[in-house]
């Protein structure tokens, strides 16, 4: 069973609110300590939950964490049809935000470090963020293929999110500046669409 944003569905009694409340404190706490020093101890303090109420909800920290990422995430990809790969693209830019983008990408950052160590939280953060991404990633390329508007079997199709991702983690290492929504419009149009219109 999975949730409208393609994550599995994961019963809860919190209200939708409190459920924001929750992630977006977990989420301060993550850019304000880093994972390796998040507890769940400092989750509760700051929530004013119990452990015992976070640990039913979640099976630990990796989870919690996962899925405080995918609900402060950008609108699904899955979420995301206009009937072109240019539409859907430009669809995909006008639901992200500068400050989204620099938050994600610190977020993401500070995580990478910790996902290399935790196979907990590397299979958390496939599950819950990663792999909806891509499955909607996926989905929008195939209708394009169907439409179309990229040739069945097109060598570059598979290396889309190698070069999306490749464009967050390059920019500041190359430029000394963090990714905005101009820089990703520019990257999309001068790399992502000739390497699949070609």
């Amino acid at each position: 069973m999975t949730s409208a944003s393609g994550a599995p569905a994961r019963r809860t009694r919190l209200t939708p609110e409190r459920e924001s409340e929750l992630y977006a404190a977990v989420l301060d706490l993550l850019r304000e300590q880093g994972y390796d020093a998040l507890t769940m101890d400092a989750i509760a303090a700051r929530t004013r939950s119990s452990k015992a109420t976070l640990y039913r909800q979640w099976k630990g920290k990796p989870e919690l964490v996962a899925t405080a990422l995918r609900h402060g995430g950008p609108v699904p990809l899955a979420g995301i049809d206009t009937g072109s790969l240019r539409g859907d693209l430009a669809e995909m830019l006008n639901c992200s935000s500068d400050t989204q983008i620099e938050k994600d990408t610190a977020l993401l950052r500070g995580l990478a470090h910790a996902v290399y160590r935790n196979p907990d939280l590397h299979r958390a953060l496939r599950e819950l963020v990663i792999e909806p991404e891509l499955t909607g990633l996926e989905r929008m390329l195939g209708r394009a293929v169907d439409r179309g508007e990229i040739r069945a079997g097109h060598p570059a199709l598979e290396f889309v999110p190698h070069m999306l991702i490749g464009a967050f983690v390059a920019r500041p290492l190359i430029d000394d500046l963090p990714m905005d929504v101009d820089c990703l419009e520019q990257f999309i149009h001068a790399v992502v669409l000739p390497a699949l219109e070609s």
